[in-house]
C-alpha cells in the first residue's frame, strides 16, 4: 500500500483506460461498457433477445433455431440466430432482434407498418428481407444466410461466423482492395444511397460489416436501424464536427471511412485524416479527402450525386437490370420526415455540448499550464508595481495640496491650524 507505487499503478491503469477506450472496436465491447457503467449494462442481453424470439415462435411454428451466433455483430443490445424453416432444413437463415435506441421517434403504429414494409423493398443493392416483424419495444428480422459474408470479412479475410472482436479488432494481415473492386463496390452503395435519399429513407448507418457481398455485388444490410432509433457505428466521429448535421452527410462521412478501409485494409488511425497514405489512383485519395479531411470535416461534405461524378466512379458501368422498388405510402414518408429531423436535432443538440466542453477543457487546460501560471504571476507583479506606483504620486499630489491650502503657507505641520493629514487607511497599498 506504499503512497507511491499506488500513485504510479493508477498512473499505468488509467494509460491502459485511455488506450482502451480511444480505440473505436473495444470501446464499444460488452465487457469494456460492463466495467466502466455496472449500473447500466446489467441486464442479460441474450436472455433478453431469446424471451422475445421464443413469444415470436409461439405464432411462427415454420422457423426453427440451429444455433445462436454469439458476438457476431458489435452492438450490445442486437442479437443473431442461425434458422432454418422446418420443411426446407437444408436452407440456412439470419434472424437479427434488436430492442428500441435513443432516436426512436415514430409512433408505434408507424413503426411497426415501416418494419413489415421492409421485406417488399426490392433493389439490386440492398440485402432482401425475407420477414420482418416487431412490436412497441423490439423488432426481428430473418435474411437469408450467406457464407462469403460481408465487405468487411472480405478486406479482413474473417469468417462471418467468428465474434467481432476476433474478426476485426487485430488482423493478421492489412491489405486493401484491388482498385478496380473499389470503383465498382464504391458506385454500388453510392447507387443505393442516393435511392434512399430521393425517397426520404433515413439511413445513417453505413460501414463495411452493413454491406453484404454477393458475388461481385454489394448490398446495403440493416435498413431498420435507423427506425429503431440505434446510434450509428460511426457516431463518436461524426458527432465532433457540427457541419455533418444532416443524415445524408453522415452517409456521406460513413462512406469515407468505408472508401478508407477498402484502400488501405484497416480504418484510419484518427478522423479527420491529415495526410493519406499512397493509394492505388489519385482519384481515390480525391474522394477521401472530400469526406474525411480537416478542411471537409470543417466546411461541410458533399452530396452523394457530386461524389458519383467524381472520376473514381464516374466511369464505372453497372450491369444490373434489376428495376427498384420501394413503395412508401405518404404518411408513412411524412412521418419519416419528421422522425429525421428529430435525429438530426438531437445529433445538432450532442455536437453543441461536445463543442462547448472541448472549449471549456481547453481554457481549463490553458489556464492551468505552468506557462499560463508564469505569466499570471509575471502580469500580477506588474500590476501590483504600476499600482504601487500610481498610489504613491496620488499620494504626493494630495499631500503638496494639503500644503498649499492651509491658513499659512508657512506653517509647520504641527501646528494647530495646518489641516489633518490624510488617514493612513486610505494609503493601505504602502
Amino acid at each position: 500500500m506504499d503512497r507511491e507505487f499506488i500513485a504510479e499503478r493508477q498512473k499505468g491503469l488509467q494509460n491502459y483506460l485511455n488506450v482502451i477506450t480511444t480505440n473505436h472496436i473495444l470501446s464499444n465491447c460488452e465487457l469494456v461498457k460492463k466495467f466502466l457503467d455496472p449500473n447500466n449494462y446489467s441486464a442479460n442481453y441474450t436472455e433478453i433477445a431469446l424471451q422475445h424470439v421464443s413469444m415470436f415462435f409461439r405464432s411462427e411454428p415454420k422457423w426453427e433455431v440451429v444455433e445462436p451466433l454469439k458476438d457476431i455483430g458489435w452492438r450490445i443490445r442486437k442479437k443473431y440466430f442461425l434458422m432454418k424453416i422446418k420443411n426446407q432444413p437444408k436452407e440456412r437463415l439470419v434472424l437479427s432482434w434488436a430492442d428500441l435506441g435513443p432516436d426512436k421517434y415514430l409512433s408505434d403504429k408507424d413503426f411497426q407498418c415501416l418494419i413489415k414494409l421492409l421485406p417488399s423493398c426490392l433493389h439490386p443493392y440492398i440485402y432482401r428481407v425475407t420477414f420482418a416483424t416487431a412490436n412497441e419495444s423490439s423488432a426481428l428480422l430473418i435474411r437469408m444466410f450467406n457464407e462469403k459474408g460481408t465487405l468487411k470479412d472480405l478486406i479482413y479475410k474473417a469468417k462471418p461466423k467468428d465474434p467481432f472482436l476476433k474478426k476485426y479488432c487485430n488482423p493478421k494481415k492489412v491489405q486493401g482492395l484491388e482498385l478496380q473492386q473499389i470503383k465498382t463496390y464504391g458506385r454500388q452503395v453510392l447507387e443505393v444511397l442516393k435511392f434512399l435519399h430521393d425517397k426520404g429513407f433515413p439511413y445513417g448507418h453505413l460501414h463495411a460489416s452493413n454491406v453484404m457481398l454477393d458475388g461481385d455485388t454489394c448490398r446495403l444490410l440493416d435498413l431498420e436501424n435507423s427506425l429503431l432509433g440505434l446510434p450509428s457505428f460511426y457516431r463518436s466521429y461524426f458527432s465532433q464536427f457540427r457541419k455533418i448535421n444532416t443524415l445524408e452527410s453522415v452517409d456521406v462521412h460513413c462512406f469515407g471511412h468505408l472508401l478508407y478501409e477498402m484502400t488501405y485494409g484497416r480504418p484510419p488511425d484518427s478522423v479527420p485524416v491529415d495526410s493519406f497514405p499512397p493509394a492505388p489512383s489519385m482519384a481515390v485519395v480525391a474522394v477521401l479527402e472530400s469526406t474525411l479531411s480537416c478542411e471537409a470535416c470543417k466546411n461541410g461534405m458533399p452530396t452523394v450525386s457530386r461524389l458519383l461524378q467524381m472520376p473514381l466512379f464516374s466511369d464505372v458501368l453497372l450491369t444490373t437490370s434489376e428495376k427498384p422498388q420501394f413503395k412508401i405510402p405518404t404518411k408513412l414518408k411524412e412521418a419519416l420526415r419528421i422522425a429525421k429531423e428529430c435525429i438530426e436535432k438531437r445529433l445538432i443538440e450532442e455536437q453543441k455540448q461536445i463543442h462547448q466542453h472541448r472549449r471549456l477543457t481547453r481554457a481549463q487546460s490553458h489556464h492551468g499550464s505552468e506557462e499560463e501560471r508564469k505569466r499570471r504571476k509575471i502580469l500580477a507583479r506588474k500590476k501590483s508595481k504600476r499600482s504601487a506606483v500610481e498610489n504613491n504620486e496620488e499620494h504626493s499630489a494630495k499631500y503638496s495640496n494639503s500644503n498649499n491650502s492651509g491658513s499659512g503657507a508657512s506653517s509647520p505641520l504641527t501646528s494647530p491650524s495646518s489641516p489633518t493629514p490624510p488617514s493612513t487607511a486610505e494609503h493601505a497599498p504602502f
